[in-house]
């Protein structure tokens, strides 16, 4: 009885994990359907194996400079759900903006069977196919559309969080700013290098730890040079000015491991101050 009861247990808490992954992270069963109309489908080989991702692409791409905002979901996320989350395409229509599709990866905090898509952690995981992902759509958009080269910027929640700090290690030279969603890293800290940077936490985020989300803005903020003291910027958001024009927003609320509901205009709104 004590084994039968302990499988059964251990069945309910599999269970539990599988909901919180389809509720935090955005897992959509019809997402390729629910695809909105204003959205191309793309395509790309990438070292033999088929990428995807969602473009929004402005009327105006081909004859004035464009702004880029890539966006990567959670792990065990979709690229449609990442789209209507953040919707970048609604509150920055002027600019483009690419919801990319992960493929299946080990995670460190669930899923280490790797069954759900997510993206590489550190530089060399997966043989660097997703910053080689990176690498293939945005030289398909300057390729095609008139890409503003000095606003390219990248968010994401959670996984996506955590590979948006990758790119800015790793290909930090492209991009203007970055804004990552209940993310942390600590590999990539020693090659970051000053970026504007606004980082979103829930002080009750039971999977990527408020404290060790902390720990990175702490960090970061000492890479970029801020002071001390911060400001209000908006609700719930505080800025840490630098003298290097490479501030830190912090924005802190108190929910859990989500995207809050005022983030994404507020993301816009911070991408548009930068200038790089």
């Amino acid at each position: 009885m004590p084994r039968i009861r302990s499988l059964a247990n251990r069945h309910l808490v599999l269970a539990a994990i599988g909901m919180l992954s389809g509720a935090v992270f955005g897992i959509a069963q019809n997402a390729e359907s629910a695809t909105p109309a204003e959205f191309e489908r793309w395509e790309f080989k990438v070292d033999g194996v088929t990428r995807e991702a969602l473009a929004y692409i402005p009327p105006t791409a081909k004859e004035k400079p464009t702004p880029v905002v890539f966006v990567f979901h959670g792990h065990g996320g979709r690229a449609p759900n990442a789209a209507r989350t953040f919707a970048m395409n609604r509150h920055w229509p002027e600019a483009i903006s690419i919801y990319m599709q992960g493929l299946n990866t080990p995670g460190r905090l669930i899923d280490p069977d790797g069954k759900l898509p997510g993206w590489q952690m550190r530089l060399g995981d997966q043989g660097d196919r997703d910053l080689k992902f990176f690498d293939a759509v945005l030289a398909r958009l300057k390729k095609d559309y008139k890409v503003d080269s000095k606003r390219i910027f990248s968010t994401g929640h959670s996984n996506g969080g955590a590979f948006t700090y990758l790119l800015w290690a790793e290909r930090g030279e492209v991009l203007a700013a970055v804004a990552p969603s209940a993310g942390m890293t600590t590999e990539s800290l020693p090659k970051l290098k000053p970026k504007p940077i606004m980082h979103i936490a829930g002080e009750k985020d039971a999977l990527v730890k408020f404290e060790w989300q902390e720990k990175t803005i702490a960090a970061v903020r000492k890479i970029n040079g801020c002071e001390p003291e911060g400001k209000p910027w908006e609700k719930d958001c505080t800025i840490y000015p630098s003298k290097t024009g490479t501030p830190v927003i912090a924005y802190i609320h108190s929910g859990g491991h989500v995207v809050p509901a005022a983030a994404p205009a507020l993301i816009v709104k911070f991408f548009k101050e930068v200038v790089k």
